[in-house]
Parts: C-alpha cells; sequence; structure tokens
C-alpha cells in the first residue's frame, strides 16, 4: 500500500455555468478555463467549517451539539502572466464575477476529463482582487477571495 501524492493531482477549471452541479459534462468542463498552472502550490483554499447546534438542556450535565450549517472559507492565489491567456484570472475573475469552481483531485493533471470521475463543484462568486506584496525571488501573485454562495456539489461525478 502506498501514500497518494498530491504533486500534480489537481485540477482545476473555471466554468461559467453547469446544466446539473452535481453531474458535469465532458463538454462544460472542456469550454471553461484551465486555472490548474496559474494556481500557486498552496493557493487553492477550500476550506468547509460546520457549526455547532447546540442541543443541551436546563437537565443537561454535559454538553452536546449536532451538526448545523457548512460554510466554506475559500481563496485562490494565482501567479501573473505576461500575456492575456496566462494572465487570464486576473483579467476575468473580478469583483462579483459568477461561475463554477471545478476541482478534481487525485488523478494526474494531464490527464483529460472523462465519464465517471470524482469531482467538486462550487458555484461561486468572486470577491476583490488583492495584489500580493511584491518579493524577492517570488513571482508576481494575486489573491481571489470567492464565496460559495450555493450548496456545492462535493461528491459531483463527470458525465
Amino acid at each position: 500500500m502506498s501514500d497518494l501524492i498530491s504533486d500534480g493531482m489537481t485540477r482545476v477549471a473555471w466554468v461559467s455555468s453547469l446544466a446539473n452541479l452535481a453531474a458535469p459534462t465532458v463538454a462544460e468542463l472542456n469550454a471553461g478555463t484551465d486555472l490548474t498552472f496559474r494556481i500557486t502550490p498552496d493557493g487553492l483554499k477550500l476550506d468547509p467549517t460546520t457549526a455547532d447546534v447546540d442541543t443541551g438542556s436546563l437537565g443537561s450535565k454535559f454538553d452536546t451539539t449536532e451538526v448545523g450549517r457548512i460554510k466554506y472559507d475559500t481563496e485562490l492565489t494565482f501567479k501573473r502572466g505576461d500575456t492575456p491567456q496566462e494572465d487570464w484570472p486576473y483579467q476575468n475573475l473580478k469583483l462579483k464575477v459568477r461561475g463554477v469552481l471545478v476541482v478534481r483531485r487525485g488523478i494526474d493533471v494531464e490527464t483529460d476529463w472523462a465519464n465517471g470521475q470524482q469531482v467538486e463543484a462550487y458555484p461561486v462568486v468572486c470577491g476583490e482582487r488583492a495584489n500580493i506584496a511584491p518579493a524577492a525571488n517570488e513571482v508576481m501573485k494575486f489573491n481571489s477571495p470567492i464565496k460559495v454562495y450555493a450548496p456545492p456539489a462535493t461528491d459531483a461525478l463527470v458525465a
């Protein structure tokens, strides 16, 4: 048995919309914009948190909770590009732009989208992008805070 290494095993695409969030089609994904090679190695942040619902009572002798609402803390960190195609994220993922962020994990990044692949599909709206302060020996970068505005399909299957 061996560990699954994450290097080169995550693919991220931006699509304007999906007919079915739980079953994006290969054609819809191919029509999207591949963001994978513009995102920094640590730049994909899609962190869910689940709120607690207090279920205790006056007679409780210990605290009890149930599962509450889910919220995503999301942001993408991109490298800037020196051509329009490479700088697509900076030019297009601006304040209030809506789309669907699709993430595929555990399959080589070079593998084409295919039926049956598990993906995560997040309906998102972009926040105000922020240029990251320049630093020696680093590429120019910016941060795009994104908000998940509707329930995502985190166990979607490509149709």
